[in-house]
């Protein structure tokens, strides 16, 4: 590491096993009570997660305030926290009547792009309110390519400004592009990161290179959106099914099939393979899902803990479905 980040955290304080994603308790295309939200964090809590992110872009600061507010009644030592920084929620001066990016909220606030050094501090300062949770032990630079060339750069300088100050533990990129990312962990800017989509069962080829310098550097990856926006989130293609916030296409639909038979032949379905798949590679130390009831907190640590044979592995490499390099040799065995 270099001196804009000093040494990774301890384990206790980074994400770690299945981690509780906050976006589906800030209303993400469907609305729940707040009844539910509380019930299913309490779910994840008995389940055994103790890894619960959020960001003030889920719900415009809903996720934000249901997560603190039931995570409260809990011990702080005992769970990783980690929100985001990079939009800022500001009054609309004329309120929508619901939220325009994907949340079932009112829409009186807008985010707005800041990744400066007072923008960082002003996001914690109201993430930090809203929680009701004084320490936040992950910040992540929301999506910075989605803002403008330069902006992880500028993002990851202001949060070396936050942690040196106390305000984090560990902090890095939640994202969806790879661009960029070996460079900036070689340079030690990086002390834990969030890949969103892009070390999947239907695409990783493209992230080899960023798992191969986490490893390296010892750089902590949480993988997200494992499920490739819901195609892989049921044992076969549902009608409708997305892929990258998109339907599907009729070739990733063969594709998903394509696996499922293999899984099905191994005894398992595809979604709970998916889970599995990132963990493989030693530098994935958490697989964050989307939970918004008790009844998804179990079918998802269920599939967790289920155990997926070695040899389905080299079978997906051998039908062409995954790449070789992206099974460590440990797990590169015959059919079981």
């Amino acid at each position: 590491m270099t001196a804009s980040s000093s040494a990774p955290a301890p384990p206790s304080l980074m994400p770690t096993g299945i981690g509780f994603g906050g976006a589906s308790v800030g209303n993400l295309r469907r609305e729940i009570s707040d009844a539910q939200a509380d019930a299913a964090i309490r779910r994840a809590w008995d389940r055994g997660i103790r890894y619960f992110d959020t960001a003030p872009h889920y719900g415009l600061g809903l996720s934000e305030r249901r997560l603190g507010r039931t995570l409260r009644d809990f011990p702080r030592e005992e769970f990783c926290l980690s929100t985001k920084v990079g939009r800022l929620l500001v009054r609309r001066d004329v309120p929508l009547e619901q939220d325009d990016d994907g949340f079932i909220v009112p829409g009186d606030l807008e985010r707005r792009w800041d990744f400066s050094a007072d923008g960082v501090r002003q996001s914690i300062a109201s993430s930090v309110e809203r929680l009701g949770i004084d320490r936040i032990d992950v910040l992540y630079a929301h999506d910075p390519d989605q803002a403008s060339p330069g902006a992880a750069r500028e993002a990851l300088a202001s949060l070396a400004s936050a942690k040196r100050a106390g305000l984090a533990t560990a902090v890095g990129v939640g994202t969806n592009s790879v661009e960029g990312l070996v460079a900036m962990i070689d340079e030690g800017l990086i002390d834990v990161m969030m890949l969103a989509n892009r070390f999947t069962l239907l695409g990783h080829r493209e992230a080899l290179p960023v798992m191969a310098a986490a490893q390296r550097q010892g750089v902590r990856i949480v993988a997200a959106g494992v499920f490739n926006s819901g195609l892989l989130a049921t044992p076969r293609p549902v009608a409708g099914a997305r892929f990258d916030y998109r339907e599907a296409g009729g070739d990733l639909v063969a594709r998903v099939n394509a696996l499922a038979d293999v899984c099905e032949a191994h005894g398992v379905d595809v979604p709970t393979v998916a889970i599995a798949f990132p963990l493989l590679q030693p530098c994935v130390t958490s697989v964050v899902l989307g939970m918004r009831s008790e009844a998804d907190v179990d079918q998802n640590m269920d599939r967790y803990e289920t155990s997926v044979p070695a040899g389905l592995w080299s079978d997906l490499v051998a039908e062409g479905l995954i790449a070789a390099e992206a099974v460590p040799s440990s797990e590169r065995q015959g059919s079981s």
